[in-house]
């Protein structure tokens, strides 16, 4: 977020040419509905009564629920929606096919576990032993999605992990960060064919490199959770 407002107060034909006030308690109550639904979709899952897929469908419920409330639920909106989503569906569906060919490609020739096997004999101190690792992440996210590469490589590294001194939910949250570095670095790049296919008009490398300065930002929390490990760890205690 700090980034996304530098950003935009240098560059200030980037940022969304629009002015809200908020002066009026009738426009503070028109985001009344969709705060509800945020709760709605994560206080499900937080709360457990609802899985991740479970508390989507909720969503969809409390969307149409607004929309009928709002007096906008029409045929066609519903008709627009469904094709959306089949489109967009659709779209991730082949990109996780791809995924899944090249996945099984590079399960049988070993390449992940050859790479965890190598970190694993380098005999490295637990800073060194991050590097190198990031840098295994980072080259295995340029071919393999975020699942497959924890599958692939958690069951051999993890042993190493706690031999090192890293605590597991400290190494389980660097393995969130490092698959979602996965998901933007190009040439398979979940997040960014996803973008490709909302943004028609952009080359697959321009959204990359619009991409980067995130891939560094999340570089650099890699490097602020090492130093200060109780930002992981301080609700655990």
């Amino acid at each position: 977020m700090l980034y996304l407002a530098v950003h935009c107060v240098i560059y200030p034909n980037t940022a969304v040419q629009e002015t809200i006030t908020l002066k009026k308690r009738a426009t503070l109550a028109k985001l009344i509905p969709i705060i509800l639904l945020m709760i709605l979709v994560i206080g499900s899952i937080y709360s457990g009564i609802a899985t991740p897929s479970e508390s989507a469908a909720l969503g969809v419920l409390g969307a149409l629920i607004i929309c009928y409330r709002k007096k906008a639920l029409t045929i066609d909106l519903v008709i627009q929606s469904l094709v959306t989503t089949v489109k967009t569906s659709t779209m991730i569906l082949f990109i996780l096919l791809g995924a899944s060919f090249l996945t099984m490609a590079m399960g049988f020739l070993q390449i992940p576990a050859d790479l965890a096997y190598w970190v694993a004999s380098q005999e490295l101190s637990a800073a060194q032993l991050l590097v190198y690792l990031t840098l295994v992440f980072i080259v295995l996210g340029l071919f393999l999605d975020g699942i497959s590469i924890v599958i692939l490589t958690s069951s051999i590294l993890l042993p190493l992990i706690k031999q090192a001194g890293f605590d597991p939910i400290w190494f389980g949250i660097y393995l969130v960060i490092v698959v979602e570095m996965s998901q933007i670095t190009p040439p398979v790049g979940f997040n960014l064919f996803v973008i490709k296919g909302l943004i028609q008009d952009k080359s697959l490398w321009v959204i990359a490199k619009a991409a980067f300065p995130f891939f560094l930002i999340l570089i650099g929390s890699l490097v602020l959770f090492y130093y200060y490990p109780q930002l992981v760890l301080g609700l655990t205690h």
